[in-house]
């Protein structure tokens, strides 16, 4: 059988935009004290609070009593990597990491996009998207747990148990990356990859936990979280000041949060419906009939964004996680993503101006503030809810008319070899 010759002429100009936009987000970490890029506030959280943590777990402990410590034990690993580069300051290195991750993503986009039958379209997303975020993905380790995650996609395809775990690497880290493993097909590569992610999830958690002390501390911080301002309860709260809500914003957790009447409420709200987000998932699991090479890359994408529009926590960096899940669902043609992939970098361009251009009028819950952070949260609300639309239709079965007729497809999803059309 011929195979497709990939010619290297689409691959120069997005090589070419990689190293010019990755040029100006260095420029801009190098430049970050500026006000109108949060006054030093973005790269902050690395040179203080991770080289804090890198410090404590270079002495064998995960932080105990921290209720900023929120992340499961693999994230102790990404903290601790920037200390294996020699003769550079711990900020240097960790974007140094970062960029090489970045990197490696933007990398095996293209080598997927370059494959007979598919699409640089992702590469492209990625390349161009991520810069839309300023220089926050470079001063968040997003970055890395996103390339796990993505990975862990394009993996499977060929590997359903590599592509587990790649995917029990990334939720070591961030939890979420678990979510990318729940569109595989069913039955060997849904076993395959749930059995490799048991296995090297309790590999890798075994070996830290022999390696440091209070593996599991950040269960304790993590139930305590409350409605950070950017989500859309907090965005909700914001507006009821206007109206007379009593409520003010105050640093917690972390983060900035709501605190005032009803805010134990809306929290549980949040919570009920990641639930019903899940069950909705679990609905479409049962129900499809269709797969084809793109669901597992839709799914995930859509699994990702329900989730993150009900967390009672949006902060800046999500985007970082849709943008690569984006990516990988155009790096196929038969994805049911790509009107999902326009409002997810609509949405990434907005966050930027709430943070860190405009972060003040989020704070202090001024109209500009507000209407800002309505109109980025509900371009996220409608990219969650167009995806899993979008993705429970492409799940019924349709009916091919083949050379000999009409009948309906496999569970499966493959189209017969004599399909000459499908009609949904």
């Amino acid at each position: 059988m011929n195979r497709l010759r990939v010619t290297p002429g689409p691959v120069l100009p997005l090589t070419a935009l990689w190293l010019a936009t990755r040029a100006l987000m260095l420029w801009l970490i190098a430049h970050s004290g500026g006000p109108l890029l949060g006054g030093g506030s973005v790269t902050r959280e690395v040179w203080r609070l991770y080289h804090h943590w890198y410090d404590v777990l270079a002495h064998g402990s995960f932080p105990v009593h921290d209720t900023l410590w929120q992340y499961p034990p693999g994230a102790g690993a990404v903290l601790l990597a920037p200390g294996l580069l020699p003769g550079l300051t711990y900020f240097q290195a960790f974007v140094l990491l970062t960029l090489a991750a970045d990197a490696l993503t933007a990398t095996v986009l293209v080598r997927a996009g370059t494959r007979p039958g598919r699409s640089l379209l992702g590469a492209a997303v990625w390349t161009g998207g991520l810069p839309l975020l300023l220089h926050l993905p470079l001063a968040r380790y997003d970055v890395q747990v996103t390339a796990l995650a993505v990975l862990s996609l394009l993996a499977s395809a060929r590997s359903p148990r590599a592509g587990g775990v790649f995917g029990a690497l990334g939720a070591l880290v961030k939890v979420w990356p678990a979510l990318v493993l729940l569109g595989m097909p069913r039955g060997r590569p849904t076993r395959g990859a749930w059995a490799g992610a048991a296995g090297a999830g309790a590999v890798c958690l075994a070996l830290l936990a022999a390696l440091f002390t209070h593996p599991l501390a950040f269960l304790r911080e993590q139930g305590g979280r409350g409605v950070q301002i950017e989500s859309l309860g907090g965005t909700a709260l914001n507006l009821a000041r206007h109206a007379g809500w009593s409520g003010r914003t105050r640093y917690r957790y972390g983060a900035m949060e709501m605190a005032g009447p009803h805010v134990g409420a809306v929290a549980t709200a949040s919570l009920v419906l990641t639930a019903v987000s899940f069950g909705l998932l679990v609905l479409w699991r049962v129900r499809a009939r269709r797969w084809n090479e793109a669901t597992p890359y839709d799914a995930a994408l859509s699994a990702v964004l329900l989730f993150t529009v009900t967390s009672r926590v949006i902060s800046p960096q999500y985007l970082i996680w849709l943008i690569g899940l984006a990516a990988v669902c155009l790096t196929s043609r038969f994805t049911c993503q790509r009107p999902v992939a326009v409002l997810v970098l609509t949405a990434s361009a907005l966050s930027t101006v709430a943070y860190p251009m405009c972060y003040r009028e989020v704070i202090d819950g001024t109209w500009a503030g507000c209407l800002l952070m309505l109109a980025r949260n509900g371009l996220l609300t409608a990219a969650a809810v167009l995806s899993y639309v979008r993705l429970w239709r492409s799940g019924r079965t349709p009916t091919v008319k083949s050379l000999r007729g009409t009948q309906p497809l496999a569970g499966s999803g493959r189209l017969p070899d004599r399909a000459l059309s499908v009609s949904r």
